[in-house]
């Protein structure tokens, strides 16, 4: 049972300004002194990273970003995994994915924003892109308030306005529709923050930058939201029924005594991974040890396996393959037998080369960034034997990017997927399993006890 105040900001649509909100209301919070736990529906690694910046108050890390996926995870998970995030905190703050009522392809509301506030019993504030209209306001505001009456929507907030006249008209709308108008947010060319092919540029590129527009966005969010009133609503949110989740229980307790060096790589190239992912490899008894491909010249000392997450290698790629050194040990570790990971950009570091440079050369295959985007949920099932997975052990990921690879998949594929389309997908190959697939390992924790046991010798 969890009490912990909430609240889901959501919009109707993307780029309506859930990120510049809800990051600005983690950090103007937190500075005034609440304890703030920042979750995001939906797979997106990359705002996660400025809500973990927007409630450590520009110093050590408090509290991870976390994800909350009724897809990857599924709806049972959505509790518990929120109870684990925001253990202890005075107020939780969930940002929505898209527009509100927008789920997973052809599956209703699962994995939506509205889902997911049901699941948490959370009330919703609606941030409203005015900047194009006036009375029409209270139509859209009515809609997505009586469309499903389980949600829950507690309060709106105007964004964009553009002058005093504009935001009297709005709230005249908005008078009889019975939801309160919570902030009114003016344009502002000062809280932007910038983006490219996948989205927003990672802090972890940009830190200064980016705990500066976090100032920025807490600054611009107190100065024009009630957030005494925003406070109120969360605490309004009833109790929630759900035991946090437990990365020890999930795994089953440590598979080994030995404590095997688990290397994980980090730095400015490799910025996505979920938090409960090296959670689940401690609990299993691994020693996680991060380290950064741009900058480190070995592995950690005594890494016996080898966790290579999402990025952006293709916008490194010669840094990356400049680090011979680097690249020498991880093809050897992989050589070796020893346990790899590798998800979308460890796939692509994996290869033999990325946009011609020379990469680790483990897999015997070339990437090439294209103009076409590759984006979303699957189904897929584990065609062999691997180093995170049984044959026939399924799993639901997530695709997220602009490149290609060829081949897509070598003798020994990782997955085959079976929706949307049947293909097969990645490569297996001695320790090594790498996939363009994004999976959350809170959903599937034998993935951690499996790939420790590998990593201690264990058979």
């Amino acid at each position: 049972m969890t009490s912990v105040p909430r609240l889901v900001v959501a919009a109707p649509a993307s780029g309506s300004g859930k990120t510049t909100v809800a990051t600005g209301l983690m950090a103007a919070f937190t500075e005034r002194g609440l304890t703030v736990s920042p979750h995001k529906v939906g797979p997106d690694y990359i705002d996660p990273g400025y809500h973990t910046l927007a409630v450590s108050g520009g110093g050590e890390v408090r509290r991870p970003g976390r994800n909350l996926d009724a897809y990857l995870c599924g709806p049972d998970l959505v509790g518990p995994l929120f109870a684990h995030g925001s253990e202890g905190c005075d107020l939780a703050v969930v940002e929505g994915v898209m527009g509100l009522y927008d789920g997973a392809a052809g599956q209703g509301e699962l994995a939506s924003t509205a889902h997911v506030a049901k699941l948490l019993r959370a009330p919703v504030v609606l941030v409203v892109d005015a900047s194009s209209q006036s009375r029409s306001v209270a139509a859209l505001v009515h809609g997505f308030v009586s469309y499903d009456p389980e949600v829950r929507v507690g309060g709106v907030i105007l964004n964009k306005v553009g002058s005093d006249r504009h935001e009297e008209l709005l709230r005249e709308a908005l008078d009889g529709c019975g939801v309160p108008v919570l902030g009114v947010l003016r344009r502002s060319d000062a809280v932007g923050t910038p983006s490219r092919h996948l989205g927003l540029v990672p802090v972890a590129e940009r830190h200064a930058d980016a705990l500066a527009a976090t100032g920025a966005l807490a600054e611009h969010v107190r100065g024009g939201c009630d957030l005494e009133a925003l406070l109120t609503l969360a605490r309004s949110a009833p109790p929630l029924d759900a035991a946090p989740w437990d990365p020890v229980a999930a795994v089953g307790g440590p598979v080994t005594d030995r404590r095997p060096v688990v290397a994980v790589a980090g730095g400015s190239a490799f910025t996505f991974s979920y938090a409960e992912q090296t959670e689940l490899l401690a609990a299993a008894g691994a020693e996680v040890v991060p380290f950064d491909p741009l900058r480190d010249d070995g592995l950690p000392p005594r890494t016996a396996a080898l966790v290579l997450g999402g990025g952006f290698p293709e916008v490194y790629a010669p840094e990356l393959s400049a680090n011979d050194e680097l690249r020498r040990a991880v093809a050897a570790l992989a050589h070796s037998g020893a346990p790899v990971a590798a998800e979308c950009a460890g796939l692509l570091y994996l290869a033999r080369s990325l946009d011609g440079r020379q990469m680790c050369g483990v897999l015997d295959a070339d990437a090439r960034m294209t103009d076409g985007l590759t984006l979303g949920y699957r189904e897929a099932v584990a065609i062999g034997d691997s180093a995170i997975a049984e044959a026939g052990t399924r799993a639901r990921g997530h695709e997220f990017h602009r490149t290609v690879l060829e081949p897509r998949a070598g003798t020994y594929p990782a997955w085959g997927f079976v929706r949307p389309e049947r293909t097969m997908e990645g490569f297996v190959r001695r320790g090594v399993h790498a996939s363009y697939l994004h999976t959350h390992w809170a959903a599937t924790p034998e993935f951690a006890a499996r790939f420790v046991g590998r990593a201690a010798g264990a058979p």
